[in-house]
């Protein structure tokens, strides 16, 4: 992919980060927070893996696995775990048949922020 996609998925990471950030203090609006975060997630995991020419399918299950790759051989946080949960988390609040993962507002909040940066200096000069 071109320069310019993979800074649209940083971009939209970015967006996504602040519907985050708005949600994540009390009262948690955890459909924001979740919904969000989780798209916020995806998105920063493709701009990493297209960043570095990694090839990405555009499946849950393929962003996981690239978010493990870009930990292991790229030095990323390992943000598999966090996706899989804001995943179920998503799933909890938009259909109520799940049970929401135990995830703090504020700790997702910060590792989002923390990913989105990590991913910006990789993609931005």
């Amino acid at each position: 992919m071109g320069d310019g996609q993979h800074r649209s998925h940083l971009d939209l990471a970015r967006k996504h980060l602040e519907r985050v950030q708005a949600a994540w203090d009390e009262p948690t609006d955890w459909v924001d927070l979740t919904l969000y975060g989780f798209y916020c997630l995806e998105n920063a995991i493709v701009a990493a893996a297209e960043a570095l020419g990694l090839p990405i399918k555009h499946t849950h299950p393929a962003k996981a696995d690239a978010a493990r790759r870009l930990h292991v051989e790229h030095g990323l946080p390992d943000v598999s775990e966090l996706l899989a949960k804001l995943n179920e988390a998503r799933k909890a609040v938009a259909y109520g048949d799940v049970d929401r993962p135990d995830l703090s507002a504020e700790d997702v909040a910060v590792a989002l922020e923390h990913y989105v940066d990590c991913v910006a200096g990789l993609v931005e000069p």
